[in-house]
Order: C-alpha cells, then sequence, then structure tokens
C-alpha cells in the first residue's frame, strides 16, 4: 500500500515526502487506515517497523481535521514512552512530519532542562512527548492539565511495564478524559495478559491489530556466536574489533559495571570507545550518542538503555560482550543494525556466566545461531590488562591528622603526650591530709 492511497491531510503529506517515505510498512498498512478513521488500535510490532510513523501520521491528520478545544493548559495530543531515548526519537520524527502542520512539539524527560521543559509546557502545547515519571511532576505542579487532552499514545506499552511504570501510567490515564472522548492507541512488542488488561480499561473498544513477521530478526543480519572462556573473551573482542577496524560497533554488557571496565580497558588499548549506561548524566549521553551518530566515535559499550528507541544508520556490527538474560531483549540489541535496508552483523560471546540464555534465545528466534570456531590467532594476548584508577578528589577539607599515627587525642593524654606532640610535665598528686579537730 502507498501513502497516497490514504486519507492523509496534504500538510502531512508534505512531511512523508520530506521523510522520503513512499510505501507503507506492513504496520503502517493495517493501523493507519482504522486509526485514521478515529478509532482506537492495540498493536502488537516490534521495534523498527514503522510504528512510530504509523501513529504520528494518525495523530497530524486527526488534528487537522478535528476542532481543537479552546486554547487552555491541555495539550492535545498526549505520547507516552518508557525511555528518554525513544521520547528523543519520537520529537525528532514528529517535527520531521509535521514541519508543516504548525504543531508545537515539546518532549520531557529526566536528567535535562527541568525549568526550560517546565516553561515550554507553560506557554503551550499540541504534543506532549515525555516519560511517566517527568509527566507526573509537571501535572501534579498544574503546570498543564488532561482534562481536554484529545490523544493518546502509549508507546512499548510492555517495556512500561517491565520497567515498573505501571502504577504512573494508571496514574495519568485516570485524570485524562473518558475513553470515549478521546482517540488512544496503544503500541507493544507483546499484547500480554497485562497490557491487554489495560486496553480493555483506559481504551474505547480497541481494534488489535498482531504483526508478527515470519522471522522475528531481521533477514540481512549475519548472526554468529562464539563459546569463549570468561579468561579469553577481552583478547577475543579485541581480535574482532583488530580484524576490521573500519567497522562501527555498538557493544552490549548486562551491567553497568562492565560496561564502564570495558570502556577503559578498550581506551586503554588504543581504541577509541565510550560507555552510556543509566547513570551518566542526560547530556552527557545525548552528546556520547551524537558522536557515534555522526561516525566520529566509532565504538559505542551500552548496557540495555540502548538497546530500544534508538534509530542509529551505519552500524555495522552489533556485539553481544554478555548473551542477554532476556531473548527479546537479543532482538531489540540486534536490531540496532541493518537498519534502513543496510546489511550487518550481530556476534555474541557465550562464555560461562550467561551461555544458559542461550537456549531461550534459539527458541524465541526460532532459529540455531551458527557457531564459529576460534582459532588461537583470533585470541589477543598482548593488550594492557590494568588501568590506573582515576583520581578521587577530595569532597571537602581534610581534617588534620594528629603527627602521632595510629594515637588517638584521647590515648595521646592518657600517656602523657600532648596534641602538639611535646611531653607533659607529670605533676605528682598533693598529697591529702586529714581535717584538724
Amino acid at each position: 500500500m502507498k501513502f497516497k492511497e490514504l486519507q492523509i491531510h496534504e500538510k502531512v503529506f508534505e512531511g512523508i515526502r520530506a521523510a522520503g517515505f513512499t510505501k507503507c510498512t506492513p504496520v503502517q498498512a493495517q493501523t493507519l487506515p482504522v486509526a485514521l478513521q478515529g478509532r482506537d488500535i492495540a498493536a502488537q510490532a516490534q521495534t523498527g517497523t514503522g510504528k512510530t510513523a504509523a501513529f504520528l501520521i494518525a495523530i497530524f491528520s486527526r488534528m487537522l481535521e478535528v476542532r481543537a478545544p479552546r486554547r487552555g493548559p491541555s495539550p492535545r495530543a498526549l505520547i507516552i514512552a518508557p525511555t528518554r531515548e525513544l521520547a528523543i526519537q519520537i520529537e525528532n520524527e514528529a517535527k520531521l512530519l509535521g514541519g508543516s502542520t504548525g504543531f508545537s512539539i515539546v518532549s520531557v524527560y529526566g536528567g535535562i532542562d527541568y525549568i526550560k521543559q517546565r516553561d515550554a509546557i507553560a506557554k503551550g502545547v499540541d504534543i506532549l512527548i515525555g516519560t511517566p515519571g517527568r509527566l507526573i511532576d509537571y501535572l501534579k505542579q498544574k503546570v498543564y492539565s488532561l482534562k481536554k487532552t484529545q490523544f493518546l499514545v502509549i508507546d512499548e506499552a510492555d517495556r512500561l511495564f517491565n520497567m515498573g511504570f505501571i502504577a504512573d501510567l494508571r496514574f495519568l490515564l485516570r485524570r485524562m478524559a473518558p475513553y470515549d472522548k478521546r482517540q488512544s492507541m496503544l503500541f507493544s512488542a507483546t499484547l500480554s495478559h497485562r497490557v491487554l488488561e489495560l486496553c480493555y480499561e483506559h481504551m474505547n473498544m480497541p481494534e488489535r491489530f498482531s504483526i508478527t513477521p515470519e522471522t522475528i530478526t531481521v533477514d540481512r543480519i549475519d548472526q554468529e556466536i562464539y563459546h569463549v572462556g570468561k579468561s579469553e573473551k577481552l583478547g577475543l573482542l579485541l581480535g574482532l574489533l583488530r580484524h576490521e577496524p573500519e567497522g562501527r560497533y555498538l557493544i552490549f554488557c548486562n551491567t553497568k559495571a562492565w560496561a564502564e571496565r570495558l570502556e577503559a580497558l578498550l581506551n586503554a588499548n588504543n581504541l577509541t570507545t565510550a560507555a552510556i549506561t543509566g547513570d551518566l548524566h542526560q547530556n552527557k549521553r545525548m552528546k556520547v550518542l551524537a558522536r557515534f551518530k555522526e561516525g566520529k566515535l566509532p565504538i559505542l559499550v551500552a548496557t540495555d538503555v540502548a538497546s530500544r528507541g534508538l534509530h542509529i544508520d551505519g552500524v555495522t556490527h552489533v556485539i553481544n560482550y554478555d548473551l542477554p538474560q532476556d531473548p527479546e531483549d537479543y532482538v531489540h540489541r540486534i536490531g540496532r543494525t541493518a537498519r534502513a535496508g543496510a546489511e550487518g552483523k550481530a556476534i555474541c560471546l557465550a562464555c560461562e556466566d550467561y551461555v544458559h540464555s542461550l537456549s531461550d534465545v534459539e527458541e524465541y528466534i526460532k532459529k540455531k545461531i551458527p557457531v564459529v570456531s576460534i582459532t588461537e590467532d583470533m585470541i589477543v594476548t598482548d593488550y594492557r590488562r590494568r588501568v590506573r584508577p582515576a583520581k578521587k578528589q577530595s569532597a571537602g577539607p581534610q581534617r588534620k591528622k594528629s603527627p602521632t599515627k595510629g594515637t588517638s587525642s584521647r590515648s595521646q593524654e592518657r600517656s602523657g603526650q600532648s596534641r602538639t606532640g611535646k611531653k607533659k610535665a607529670f605533676k605528682k598528686p598533693a598529697r591529702r591530709t586529714a581535717p584538724k579537730r
């Protein structure tokens, strides 16, 4: 199906042409005809299938056709996303597709520009995109209201559940207009019982769609796995990186500690690397991602904060330094490569700590990952194994230590030594005499 076959507003068509879209993806072809009629939808679709463009095209077209409520503190459309990265991604795509509509678009998320984001909402916004925590924060401060919001999108609902946002999500939904007074759209990688329960409770008889490709993983991704011992894991990684130095690598670790350690080790071995984890400040995270997207940073190490919501063209290799424990995370991780019709490679290093997850991953993707044998020349042994720890900055003025080490001032006084280190003169106590009668 082509976009011109659908009842899309001409101003939205300008954004579609600017984005270079001509044909609908399966999720767009199935959901757009229903969404453009103003009906609620609940769609099961994987990341990278074009679902963001699907709900944005529907929202922009409907907002241009439906009469807006009186100007007030309520945004006309609310889009809820589980992560900051996904909220930023949606905002960027919305500004591209809706560039000719004239609608104001604001995204809010934690870790950056608290006052700036609040002021932007207070001025009035048509489309508000955000993560649950920051949205609730401003709502409680009465910076905006949801009573007259006409359109709602819940993106990656399963992820919101897994991250513990269900209570926050229900808090927002209960403060919106009734379900029959707004149009609601929900997208999720899986329509589990919990997700469907949310649909039936807060949506108006949504029409269900299940867009599941025949192969869960992208066909263009060349997948392979190496069975390697934990002691040789880093050496094999260095060998793979040195074998194809021109590649752009996204390396996933299961823990924040290992992501930071791997960043330090790779940099110590003359491989320019940066890491992003959940604790990294948002400003720094955005700068690192910008460098990686622009091709200035060849290697990016990350935890699963980067497995969803990031659209980065040109990633040639995804390496699972740690095999993920959740099969869905494997699909999302390797989906960062082979985007926009390009080819890519996904490599797994299965050590004794995480190899038990392999059977679950292969069962989920419905295929065996080809095993590649390891030769001695593939493992680098002459690498720098230790990294100098960073110098710790003093938290405040240091307390002066006593000249006598290991002895407290009280014990010094007991031994007859003063704090200045000089021996105190011993005074003989006065002799007590009986009182005269």
